[in-house]
């Protein structure tokens, strides 16, 4: 049985998550307005269109990688080699995203395509497997959830980085700079993770020897995962269309002088009251259940994100202010939305070790992945079609429709959540089951 994990250990694990959010929500928050508003290449709708197919066509890799994992037999064990390989082109293809040809419309559609599909697979390679290390690493509950708490800061803390600071550099040194500087971050803290993982990670774990079909049926057949995975997915995609809708929003309100800087400042605000609210969540769960505690943060983002839309109609109040008021509102619920995820995806991983007797995380993760990314894919064209609708001071319905439709969203996600019923200590009297991944 392995000892207990060192802090440093978890926190160099934890880190990892400081650069996949900047890299992620710099990319969420930003590729759309430079391929569109701010260079003219392409129209939001062709925009919204290619990055979905993109993403629809990656979505298979998720599913097979985290396959190819759990059965993968070598010296380093299930994870590492997959995390060691693939980093490097997740962050530079990240970057490249930025860096496009000018040459015409045709010749930039296909170049988009072409380095995100190449993005979006090394970025499955390298993250899927880095995931799947979580129950490896932490077998208990107890770690596992300290672990999971310390992701959430450091990727609010990455979050914040790929928001707030992604928009100041941009202002002053152009997309090319900062998406170097993302990358750069991407890839050191993806490195930093599994330099603390390294010791721990399980080298004498039998693969799991499942055809692919059978595995498949297996995980989709778990009830738990069924009622998990469109609350996940749904609030996601409700988030992702708020976000990539905010700078539009910021231009319709205010006007496009100091876009870049009110970005940044509202994302701040809306990171920071997510940061503020994150021990809170994690009260109520103590206090009640981790599900409970899932609920009522959907429910809330759900009836929270629509008052994005009112946003400068209100007389009598500064229309800045009332930028900052709605976002405070709709950071409230996501300190939920990101801090019971993790958790509850490992507690579905412990009651599927019980009916079956293996230990399959990456398939889990590849999995939960693959929904997710499908559902997210539609995120780009959701936006792109209501940004059709206006997206402009004079013809802002678009814009103020984005807030509406996610929390229609996380509303559906909601109701699926409802039937979720396992308990917060899925292994119970039978904790041998939590170590078995490390032979």
């Amino acid at each position: 049985m392995p000892g207990r994990l060192p802090l440093r250990a978890k926190l160099m694990y934890a880190s990892s998550s400081f650069g996949g959010e900047a890299l992620t929500q710099s990319r969420s928050l930003w590729l759309l307005y430079f391929y569109t508003e701010a260079n003219d290449y392409l129209s939001p709708f062709a925009v919204g269109t290619i990055i979905t197919v993109a993403r629809l066509l990656e979505t298979v890799d998720d599913g097979l990688i985290g396959y190819w994992s759990d059965r993968t037999r070598s010296r380093l064990g299930r994870r590492i080699p997959f995390i060691l390989a693939a980093t490097p082109f997740w962050a530079l293809f990240g970057f490249l995203l930025f860096t496009p040809p000018t040459s015409g419309g045709a010749a930039t559609a296909a170049y988009l395509f072409i380095v995100l599909e190449l993005y979006f697979l090394a970025s499955t390679l390298s993250g899927g497997p880095y995931e799947a290390l979580l129950p490896e690493i932490a077998p208990s509950s107890a770690e596992r959830v300290a672990i999971t708490g310390m992701r959430v800061y450091f990727g609010a803390a990455g979050a914040a980085f790929g928001l707030v600071v992604t928009s100041i550099v941009k202002d002053n040194a152009g997309f090319t700079a900062m998406a170097a500087l993302v990358a750069i971050v991407a890839l050191t803290f993806r490195y930093l993770g599994l330099a603390g993982a390294w010791p721990y990670a399980s080298r004498t774990q039998p693969p799991a020897k499942l055809r692919l079909g059978e595995a498949l049926r297996t995980t989709f057949s778990n009830r738990a995962f069924l009622c998990f995975l469109p609350a996940f997915a749904l609030f996601q995609l409700g988030f992702q269309v708020l976000l990539g809708a905010l700078p539009f929003l910021v231009e319709a309100v205010l006007g496009p002088e100091d876009e870049g800087a009110w970005v940044a400042a509202l994302s701040a605000v809306a990171v920071g009251t997510m940061v503020v609210l994150i021990p809170v969540a994690g009260l109520v769960a103590k206090r009640t259940t981790k599900r409970y505690a899932y609920r009522v943060s959907l429910l809330a983002a759900a009836l929270l994100f629509p008052l994005l839309a009112f946003a400068g109609f209100l007389p009598g109040i500064p229309v800045e202010a009332q930028l900052v008021g709605a976002m405070v509102l709709a950071g409230l619920p996501i300190a939920g939305n990101y801090l019971f995820p993790a958790p509850l995806i490992a507690d579905i991983i412990d009651d599927d070790s019980l009916r079956t007797g293996l230990r399959r995380e990456a398939t889990y993760y590849g999995a939960q992945n693959f929904v997710e990314k499908t559902t997210s894919a539609l995120a780009p064209l959701v936006l792109g079609i209501l940004l059709e609708l206006g997206r402009s001071a004079d013809d802002p319905l678009g814009v103020r429709l984005a807030g509406p439709v996610a929390g229609l969203l996380v509303l559906a996600g909601f109701l699926a959540f409802r039937g979720y019923d396992l308990p917060d200590d899925v292994l119970g009297g039978r904790p041998e089951e939590a170590r078995r991944e490390s032979g």
